[in-house]
């Protein structure tokens, strides 16, 4: 017949073996992970056969099950013990403790199957088989109550001297589940001594293991969502339980299984789903919080870089603007005449001064723009000027290679825009340089369209051409194409990504086409003819 105590311990049972299960799943290397599983299963044993002693008829057999639920007792509170020492860390000095312990479970391990610890059973208190003691079982509950105080006096002891709040928290909960356990399972031993009070408080017997578990597996304590479903997971399954112990006949004993076998299957899909997403959520956590740390340094060290070469451009154009003057005070007789011969060496002095004044001056600008420190002068400008001046300054180094340098003027004049004249003069200028020089045959042409409010400014040129698997790198920094080095070897690579950057802070676009290599190549250049806002 069910009963409520009865119903009471198979709840119970079915508790701690489930955790039991669930403890050595998660980590059976783990010696805390195995004890913690045993000490689960003792409580898991003492409860299966105090649920089959409550449903018994006939009394040899009750007095079987009796010392039967004994032997989980017996180990019960040893179990605990190592479980709360492991946690603790502090299993080496509690060493022969333990070994004490275990020798004394062992003894009245030996003594269950005689009257020295359950003497007999009968009726008491509306029980028809409850057990009487015999002369050990005050020793039992002695060592019992000592080795579960003692644990509880462990972690209080250590809750004073933690610092970690998380620690803290999982020691508050072990004690708090002791409290109710020790409270509702003490329930149990007045009927052995006639004293008239039920075993009301058993169901709660296994509550200081389910504390213990989540808190000691769940190291981080389980997330809000996890244990919310979990519980209600649980409930859902102690009410089907319920159901089947009440079945009134084998065909609702047959159904209440089914659908207890289905809600079991349904609530480990459920359970598994919510852990799995808040698993997710904690590891995308942990990686946003390691990408803006990784963020952070970069941008220090990005800062640092660009501080250091716009410190070191400085230092480096001072000098190269004294070589240059010099150089060209030498070639112009203003230190008296000089041969041939040393005209050339000066020439090539000054090229290559003026190699690296350009390599300083891209950096000064990669600094400044990277730094959010690039100064514009806006005003208003004839964009057909600025490219005049880029013709006649480039034209001798076009002639010399043999190619021509045209620029197609437009007819009327374009519309004056506002910009700042050095800095498009500086990109069209690096432009139709760079044109020059990849350029072997024909030549370079320079074009103007005008469309509503936009003017293109188009570089053409029938040289090397681009590749179109470099065509969305072309703007990148330090980029330069695989045919451009065979060409010149002192390119940087910054010219084009300056030159984007300042197009983009006049509001407009910079991009090339090609149709392949040695097909030749077109550079356009999109501005406003409006201008950017006043307030830039």
């Amino acid at each position: 017949m069910f009963t409520y105590y009865s119903i009471s311990a198979f709840i119970n049972f079915l508790v701690s073996f489930l955790l039991g299960i669930f403890v050595l799943h998660k980590n059976r290397k783990e010696k805390l992970n195995r004890i913690l599983s045993f000490w689960c299963f003792t409580v898991a044993f003492w409860s299966f056969f105090y649920f089959i002693w409550q449903i018994e008829t006939k009394e040899q057999m009750a007095l079987l099950w009796t010392r039967l639920l004994m032997l989980g007792a017996v180990w019960v509170p040893v179990a605990f013990l190592q479980t709360v020492v492991i946690f603790l860390k502090i299993e080496k000095e509690k060493k022969y403790l333990i070994i004490f312990s275990y020798i004394l479970s062992s003894v009245f391990t030996f003594l269950l199957f005689t009257p020295l610890m359950v003497k007999k059973v009968e009726p008491t208190a509306g029980f028809e088989f409850w057990p009487k003691p015999g002369i050990a079982y005050i020793p039992f509950l002695v060592m019992f109550a000592g080795l579960s105080i003692y644990a509880v006096l462990l972690a209080y002891k250590s809750l004073k001297k933690e610092t970690s709040p998380k620690i803290k928290l999982q020691i508050k909960y072990i004690l708090f589940g002791m409290a109710i356990s020790i409270t509702a399972g003490s329930t149990n031993y007045f009927l052995w001594y006639d004293i008239n009070i039920p075993p009301y408080g058993n169901i709660l017997a296994s509550t200081y293991v389910i504390f213990t578990v989540y808190v000691i597996i769940r190291h981080h304590l389980l997330n809000i969502k996890v244990i919310a479903t979990e519980i209600l997971s649980l409930g859902i399954l102690l009410v089907s339980v319920v159901h089947i112990l009440a079945a009134e006949n084998f065909i609702k004993l047959v159904i209440n299984l089914i659908i207890f076998i289905i809600l079991l299957v349904f609530i480990i899909m459920l359970v598994r789903s919510v852990e799995n997403e808040v698993r997710r959520k904690e590891e995308l956590q942990k990686l946003t919080k390691k990408l803006a740390k990784a963020n952070r340094k970069l941008k220090q060290l990005d800062r640092a870089k660009s501080e250091f070469i716009s410190i070191a451009s400085h230092q480096l154009r001072t000098p190269l603007g004294t070589v240059k003057g010099f150089v060209s005070l030498l070639m112009e007789g203003s230190y008296g005449e000089i041969s041939e011969k040393v005209k050339e060496v000066l020439k090539k002095i000054s090229t290559s001064n003026e190699r690296l004044l350009s390599l300083v001056n891209d950096l000064l600008d990669l600094s400044r723009i990277e730094a959010g420190k690039m100064q514009y002068d806006f005003d208003y400008w004839q964009i057909e000027d600025i490219v005049q001046e880029i013709k006649d300054m480039l034209l001798l180094k076009a002639k010399e290679k043999g190619l021509y340098l045209k620029v197609d003027f437009p007819s009327p004049p374009l519309p004056k825009i506002r910009i700042d004249g050095a800095k498009i003069r500086e990109v069209i200028s690096n432009l139709v340089e760079n044109a020059i020089k990849y350029t072997k045959r024909g030549g370079v042409e320079v074009n103007f369209k005008q469309e509503n409010n936009l003017v293109r400014i188009i570089v053409s040129d029938t040289g090397i051409g681009i590749p179109q698997d470099e065509m969305l790198r072309l703007f990148s920094k330090f980029s330069r194409g695989k045919n451009v080095g065979r060409i010149d070897t002192d390119g940087t690579g910054l010219g084009l990504f300056v030159g984007r950057k300042i197009v983009k802070a006049h509001k407009g676009r910079i991009w090339a086409e090609s149709e392949g290599e040695n097909k030749g190549s077109r550079f356009i250049i999109e501005l406003l003819i409006d201008g950017v806002e006043k307030e830039l």
